[in-house]
């Protein structure tokens, strides 16, 4: 079975003649009233860019389309602790592949310990398998962040997913990055499909990934070496004492 017809989310389109006015959030972020479709690649498509450009909600609107718990998790958390997520879902139109995913998640970082108190509480009430033992077996309260974080990662994504990420290098140490771009490759060779919002050049190094990056100007697609990410942490091993002395201004 070739990847193009195991591809779950192909495009992501904007409903623009639904929308009365681009001047409100979220429809005032750049990114998006620049927005009118958005292809994802088989394999890996990551979204980038500075804070407050819009890749994050964009990726929140596309996981709550597919399905997923505005805060994170599998098709059936349903679970809601705030309600801090933007209208967009209801604005945007997936294109979906023929195949129905057998697998998903939604991680994200800032919302992570909501789900892991989620699983405590199915755990405490259900009379069936314990949840937390498809998360590696050890409670995630238990762990660090980061540990809870790449054990999820580890144990709970099963392949034939589609997975959606929001800045998992939060939690991750650097090393854990590069464990990270493993685990993406196993499942991706499992038939798998990653959208992921990061800032790190180490995550968006995967190769034949699809990397667009939001900015002032809107959604560009972008090389990882042409990313401003990297070109910045480029810029400081190459010369750290010249940009430390311009950051802290030493005469």
């Amino acid at each position: 079975m070739s990847m193009l017809n195991t591809q779950y989310v192909r495009k992501v389109s904007l409903k623009r003649d639904e929308i009365s006015s681009f001047k409100e959030y979220p429809f005032n972020l750049t990114s998006l009233k620049t927005l009118d479709k958005l292809s994802f690649h088989p394999k890996v498509t990551f979204l980038i860019g500075e804070n407050g450009m819009g890749k994050s909600t964009l990726l929140e609107a596309v996981a709550i389309a597919l399905g997923f718990n505005a805060e994170g998790g599998s098709f059936n958390f349903n679970f809601s602790t705030f309600e801090s997520h933007s209208t967009l879902a209801e604005y945007i139109k997936l294109i979906r592949g023929s195949d129905r995913p057998k697998d998903g998640f939604f991680l994200r970082a800032e919302s992570f310990y909501n789900v892991a108190s989620n699983i405590e509480e199915m755990d405490q009430e259900g009379s069936g398998p314990r949840v937390v033992d498809s998360f590696g077996g050890l409670s995630l309260h238990e762990q660090s962040h980061g540990e809870a974080f790449f054990s999820t990662f580890l144990h709970r994504f099963r392949g034939n997913g589609i997975y959606i990420l929001d800045e998992p290098e939060a939690a991750l140490s650097p090393l854990r990055q590069m464990s990270m771009l493993t685990r993406i490759d196993d499942l991706v060779n499992e038939n798998s499909q990653f959208i992921i919002a990061t800032h790190s050049p180490i995550i968006m190094a995967y190769p034949d990934a699809l990397i667009y990056e939001f900015s002032e100007e809107g959604i560009s697609e972008r090389k990882l070496e042409e990313t401003n990410h990297y070109r910045i942490m480029q810029q400081f091993f190459d010369d750290k004492d010249r940009m430390i002395h311009h950051l802290l201004n030493k005469s």
